[in-house]
């Protein structure tokens, strides 16, 4: 595996931070050229149910499809879910060439389900609420595979929508489609084949209907 060597300088510090915040953080590393197999260094993977080599998560993708992500150095107090749906307050530190360019994040998952017991004395540390619209708030998930992630993403978008796959119309099927892009899921190897079989449609439709969306 080919590291990238300014995301290969923050390696160390997943120690440190492990050993820092103790058994109920998981700390990781993604190297986003590599986005199938994004994560090169974690400790404490049991949180998530990761390891090296799992892919990047649906908010990874999205930090590197949305510009809005360039002038931002980090996430901090967010709501995680787990594959074993545990709830995860989560922090990522976005790492950035020199012009700008996102190679990788530095993440840390604290497990807070013990603090959950306790919620009457810690309401003020687990409130994830905001002021913000709820298309606006971020929320992370966290999948074991590139395939995970794809089919994950995929079916969040088509629950969005109060009819089955069979019996959307074309421009409910564009939607999704569009959802989707935005979501940056087409950015992993495979997802316009796994959008196909989800929507009940060709490869080719779903390439001619990103191409329409590209023409807007």
């Amino acid at each position: 595996m080919v590291l990238n060597k300014l995301v290969s300088n923050y390696i160390k510090l997943v120690d440190f931070l492990a050993d820092f915040l103790g058994k109920d953080a998981e700390v990781v590393l993604h190297d986003l050229t590599n986005l199938e197999n994004s994560i090169v260094a974690i400790r404490n993977g049991y949180i998530s149910g990761r390891e090296i080599g799992s892919p990047a998560t649906d908010l990874a993708l999205k930090i590197m499809k949305s510009v809005k992500y360039n002038a931002v150095d980090y996430l901090s107090d967010y709501k995680g879910i787990s594959k074993f749906k545990k709830t995860l307050k989560s922090a990522t530190y976005i790492i950035k060439e020199e012009d700008n360019t996102i190679v990788g994040m530095l993440c840390i998952n604290m497990d807070v389900e013990k603090a959950f017991k306790m919620r009457e004395y810690l309401d003020a540390m687990l409130d994830f609420e905001n002021d913000k619209a709820d298309d606006e708030r971020v929320l992370e998930t966290f999948s074991k595979s590139a395939y995970e992630l794809t089919f994950d993403n995929i079916y969040k978008v088509v629950g969005k929508f109060e009819v089955p796959p069979e019996r959307m119309d074309q421009n409910e099927k564009i939607r999704v489609i569009d959802l989707l892009n935005e979501e940056g899921t087409f950015l992993i190897k495979g997802a316009v084949s796994e959008t196909a079989k989800a929507l009940k449609v060709s490869e080719a439709t779903i390439y001619r209907y990103l191409s329409k969306i590209k023409k807007k």
